[in-house]
């Protein structure tokens, strides 16, 4: 903001406070929201799930959808391919089944391109899990208060909380107008970097959490007097996330509201903002944020009223969000950045004789520390037998006799004394090179499910999805491997 901003700020503001709230006009708005098509919701198994994440291994935990201990969100993929965000509740939560089943079912009926939305749910037993669309971006709170490259520009900031309330029309418009503990972790960024609204927070609370997080500064004053979260509650907390993004801190709303009636506006504007809109624009993200922090519900402004004001405000429509972010789009552009191993760049050539001489070389240096609990009646009776199907593999693998290789481990898989993440990579790649992808895809999801820390794992499952034309996935999974790799090595690559 300019140098008058202060004035022109005291000004209208001044004049727009003491405004009464005003229902917004009956407006037809073609909702292209409203159009997004996703499978239908769907109950998983345990099984699939366990499998989607290889073993709820501590790698694939995410903080993504701004979830706490002891409830858990894991990244997953589902047959290798659809990535996905499972949330584990705490055993202690929803003990009513039917409750959390007709919850999860009503939350999975939204579909709307602003929602990262349900895709499913788990009830077996104690286990209580939900599973929605995977964000891979980071969110809100990364990018305004965490950022490293460079701040969220102006333009992206007013296109977020456009975004964010559309989301909250949209679900209100569909009947769930009541959304849980609303901040900057709960809005995350897609593969487009165009942000979305976790729907986990759309699930009425369970037994062993609060609709609110402890922080009491944040939470609308009618939660501190009645423990319920109305409409109005939300609509306190979007006022807190307009804060968020005009100052690029975590400003309590007291706080904020004092700095507006001193006319310190200079403390409230994010620095990294100097010159980017103007006075006009500041002067009504304020007044609005302010309009919803009022502490009587029925004046603050419903959710459409707030959407009619956001929409003239967007600058820089037609430019995409990833371009706004300055981040990569999807994974071409992004892979050959990566510092790849030697078998991972082999995988991305798809030089199977180059990957077999690796694993060759390799060996089973990477199975040392695979649990294989075996009683000494497996070991006299079966021991023997299985170790001479792994030699057989192993010898047919060095000479390229597929089709032994495969039959010789499947022996040793099926007889299951040990387990063996190597052996199900020599099969996976063995299978690939007898153009199989599927069995191949199948075999490296299981290596990774043995050790969920391998990237080699990872990096066959890229090549069996390479060899399945799902080029994306396989990118993903490169990435993924790179990850892996530099935390084993302590290093950014090899």
């Amino acid at each position: 903001m300019g140098s008058s901003s202060s004035k022109l700020l005291a000004c209208c503001w001044g004049s727009q406070l003491k405004g009464t709230v005003l229902e917004p006009p009956d407006v037809v708005r073609e909702d292209k929201a409203d159009t997004y098509e996703l499978p239908p919701f769907q109950e998983f198994s345990f099984d699939q799930l366990r499998l989607a994440t290889s073993g709820f291994a501590a790698e694939n935990i995410v903080s993504e959808h701004g979830e706490k201990a002891p409830n858990v969100v894991y990244k997953g993929k589902l047959d290798a391919t659809r990535r996905i965000a499972v949330k584990r509740f705490n055993r202690s939560a929803w003990p009513d089944v039917r409750q959390f089943l007709e919850e999860a079912k009503a939350v999975g009926q939204l579909r709307n391109q602003r929602l990262a939305n349900l895709l499913g749910c788990c009830c077996e037993g104690d286990e209580r899990l939900l599973v929605a669309e995977y964000m891979p971006n980071e969110t809100l709170a990364k990018h305004l208060f965490h950022w490293e490259a460079q701040p969220m520009k102006w333009p992206m900031r007013l296109r977020v909380v456009l975004y964010l309330a559309e989301a909250l029309e949209y679900c209100t418009s569909k009947g769930r107008a009541l959304y849980h503990d609303l901040n900057a972790y709960r809005v995350l960024f897609d593969d487009d970097c165009n942000p979305r609204l976790s729907c986990f927070g759309l699930m009425k609370n369970s037994r062993d959490g609060k609709s609110y997080s402890t922080n009491l500064a944040f939470t609308p004053p009618e939660y501190l007097r009645t423990g319920r979260v109305t409409p109005e509650s939300v609509i306190y907390s979007f006022g807190t996330l307009l804060l968020d993004v005009f100052s690029g801190k975590h400003i309590p709303p007291s706080h904020a509201l004092d700095l507006i009636r001193d006319r310190n506006f200079h403390m409230l504007t994010d620095s990294c903002l100097e010159g980017q809109f103007s006075d006009e624009d500041g002067t009504e993200v304020v007044r609005l944020a302010s309009r919803c922090l009022q502490y009587e519900q029925r004046e603050r402004p419903n959710i459409k009223l707030l959407v009619l004001a956001l929409t003239p405000l967007q600058k820089e429509i037609e430019v995409p969000s990833y371009v706004l972010m300055d981040m990569p789009h999807g994974g071409a552009s992004s892979v050959e950045s990566l510092s790849l191993s030697p078998l991972g760049e082999a995988c991305l050539r798809m030089d199977l004789t180059a990957i077999h001489e690796i694993l060759e070389k390799i060996g089973y240096k990477d199975d040392e520390g695979t649990a294989n609990e075996l009683s000494f009646q497996m070991w006299t009776n079966q021991m023997q037998e299985t170790l001479t199907s792994k030699k057989k593999g192993d010898a047919a693998f060095r000479h390229k006799d597929l089709n032994t290789a495969i039959e010789c481990y499947t022996q040793f898989i099926d007889v299951g004394t040990m387990v063996s993440p190597t052996v199900f990579a020599r099969r996976s790649l063995s299978y690939l090179m007898i153009d199989n992808p599927q069995e191949a895809l199948n075999d490296a999801m299981q290596a990774l499910l043995i050790c969920p820390t391998w990237p080699t794992a990872l990096y066959l499952q890229s090549a069996a999805l390479f060899a399945l034309g799902m080029e994306n996935e396989a990118r993903e999974a490169l990435k993924d491997g790179s990850s892996l790799e530099a935390k084993k090595n302590g290093s950014s690559g090899r």
